[in-house]
């Protein structure tokens, strides 16, 4: 196993799981053709310091010079880390509701279809500015970007940790003729897929006011996204 192999893992991490340092212990670790016996204890922090000095996530990838510790933490974690973080189960892929495909691939760009805000099973009904509030529009937005990963997940074969991009989100809020945060009730979705993905997830986006969606929902979203 070599250095540039290693998942870095904290030093306080290394602390709570490895045991007091023993002289005898150790063991091999291969680079290139030169072998070298390393104790445990100092093959975790060299991992640890190579990721953080270095500048590499747990995949090799270079990260940008300028990111700090917290922000590499992220790196560090897998997106199904951030999920189980944020309690948030992914629902499985269901059929459509029309003549056309939940998601279709061309190259490594994968669009996926408008998916209508949904609660407790049921179409999220009702307007911005009449009955739904843009914190409630805000809610329904992150309803969708659960919806939408979990669509994105079939797309990657099973595995969102291929995402290697959110390109675009498109949000259409059904509104009155009145109300002008769009862009606010889309925050919803832009902010989940930022805590998910880190800085995979930040994309652009277009936000737009209409007259009305499919079946009365207040909010859908589409998305395209780019993956390995």
């Amino acid at each position: 196993l070599s250095l540039h192999d290693a998942l870095p893992i904290s030093l306080a991490a290394a602390a709570r799981r490895s045991p007091a340092p023993n002289p005898a212990a150790a063991s091999w670790c291969t680079r290139g053709q030169d072998r070298r016996r390393v104790a445990p204890q100092g093959f975790v922090l060299l991992a640890y310091l190579r990721a953080m000095l270095v500048g590499v996530d747990e995949f090799g990838h270079a990260l940008k010079p300028h990111t700090g510790l917290c922000e590499r933490k992220h790196f560090f974690m897998s997106v199904y880390d951030q999920l189980q973080a944020l309690n948030i189960t992914l629902p499985v892929l269901g059929a459509p509701a029309g003549a056309y495909l939940p998601f279709v691939q061309t190259g490594n760009l994968v669009f996926l279809s408008g998916h209508l805000a949904r609660k407790d099973g049921q179409v999220w009904q009702g307007q911005l500015g009449g009955a739904i509030s843009t914190e409630e529009g805000q809610q329904a937005a992150r309803a969708i970007a659960i919806e939408l990963m979990g669509t994105l997940q079939a797309a990657c074969g099973g595995d969102l940790n291929r995402v290697k991009r959110i390109v675009k989100v498109m949000s259409l809020v059904n509104s009155t003729p009145t109300f002008t945060e769009q862009h606010l009730v889309t925050n919803g979705c832009s902010e989940l897929l930022g805590q998910v993905f880190g800085d995979k997830g930040k994309h652009a986006r277009s936000a737009f006011g209409v007259a009305q969606i499919p079946l009365g929902a207040c909010v859908e979203i589409e998305l395209i996204a780019e993956i390995e």
